[in-house]
């Protein structure tokens, strides 16, 4: 798990400062992380990681964050907002590193304009504060039209996938989307261990 500095000055002029993401490897990828102030969509099958994705986001040391859990297990340092309204999600949004487990559960519960409502709300509270918020959404649940709508409304769009050739597991993150910038052109291996998913830091794509 990268526990180094939450966010990095980029000293090229006119680039945003950049959020740690959480994952070695995926630093590398995005060019030192998040740009601060964007909604980070991740999603993927249970079995994929993207739960692992969340909670490393939010768990990168020296920098307050909120995770809000309303599908699953509230563990220590969470928020249990299983019986919470998603417009009263906003107040409990405190610190850098937001994450909402899962949009999923909020699309199934109170329909798919309440969830882009509230994506929308939170991206301009996002901006303004310069934080980040990454939403969990789950594969094969909704609906192309769904998935299309939460991607648009998403700044960056993570994709983990799980793939089972013969007798091997391979594990790949792909980013699909960057606002204002060019997604990297290819797939990022990972592993998932005791400690979270580890990624391949063997190349450093620009």
């Amino acid at each position: 798990m990268d526990t180094k500095s939450q966010i990095v000055d980029i000293p090229i002029s006119g680039k945003p400062k950049k959020r740690s993401t959480g994952i070695v490897g995926l630093n590398l990828l995005l060019d030192g992380g998040f740009p601060t102030g964007t909604v980070i969509m991740v999603y993927g099958s249970p079995l994929a990681g993207v739960d692992l994705a969340a909670m490393q986001f939010w768990k990168v040391e020296g920098e307050e964050g909120t995770y809000l859990m309303n599908d699953g297990d509230v563990e220590t340092g969470m928020q249990d907002v299983s019986e919470i309204h998603p417009e009263m999600y906003l107040p409990q949004m405190i610190g850098g590193r937001i994450v909402v487990d899962s949009l999923s559960t909020i699309i199934i519960k109170y329909g798919i304009d309440v969830a882009l409502k509230f994506l929308r709300n939170a991206r301009e509270l996002m901006r303004e504060r310069g934080s980040n918020l990454m939403i969990v959404v789950y594969t094969n649940v909704h609906s192309p039209v769904e998935m299309t709508r939460i991607m648009r409304a998403s700044d960056i769009v993570l994709e983990l996938k799980t793939d089972i050739h013969q007798s091997e597991i391979e594990r790949t993150l792909a980013v699909h989307k960057i606002r204002d910038a060019a997604a990297p052109q290819r797939l990022l291996p990972f592993i998932i261990t005791d400690r979270g998913i580890e990624a391949s830091t063997t190349s450093r794509v620009v």
